[in-house]
């Protein structure tokens, strides 16, 4: 009875690890819920991975939408940063420098040659990220993404957003 409780256990707990490692981004899950949006398809698109052990054959292999070149993200330290030093990042950002746009703009991993070009963007969009005083944290970094998005030579670093 005990070794059927932790079957079901483990069976039960595949889409949570899965989706914790963001399995969902390729494989043939990826493939079956291509351009679905919501948790649903989020989910069964991980367990579909984490089920058929597809996926870390097509990492290897570079199929099913995988690649080897792929980098391991994180945007935690933006968010973190953005939380603790929004009074001064939204100042910065409004007159277009400052330490706190600096360190934002090091964060996102912008290269040297791109930093201006990055605070200019951010700048002139200001009214865009920060629309009123009630503004979160986490709808300024979508607002960020959403302007780096936007700019075909800036588009890059709105991953690391």
């Amino acid at each position: 009875m005990k070794k059927l409780i932790a079957i079901f256990a483990t069976i039960a707990l595949l889409p949570v690890v899965a989706s914790a490692q963001n399995i969902g981004q390729c494989g043939w899950g990826s493939k079956l819920f291509h351009d679905q949006s919501g948790i649903a398809p989020q989910v069964l698109a991980a367990t579909t991975n984490g089920t058929s052990g597809n996926q870390t054959f097509a990492i290897t292999s570079g199929t099913s939408g995988c690649t080897q070149e792929g980098v391991v993200r994180s945007s935690w330290k933006t968010a973190a940063f953005v939380d603790e030093n929004m009074t001064r990042f939204a100042h910065d950002l409004s007159r277009g420098n400052g330490e706190s746009l600096d360190t934002f703009v090091s964060l996102l991993e912008v290269e040297e040659g791109d930093k201006q070009l990055v605070g200019q963007a951010l700048q002139e969009n200001y009214a865009t990220i920060f629309p009123g005083i009630e503004v979160s944290s986490e709808e300024v970094l979508a607002s960020v993404k959403t302007v780096l998005l936007s700019n075909e030579n800036l588009s890059h670093y709105a991953a690391n957003v």
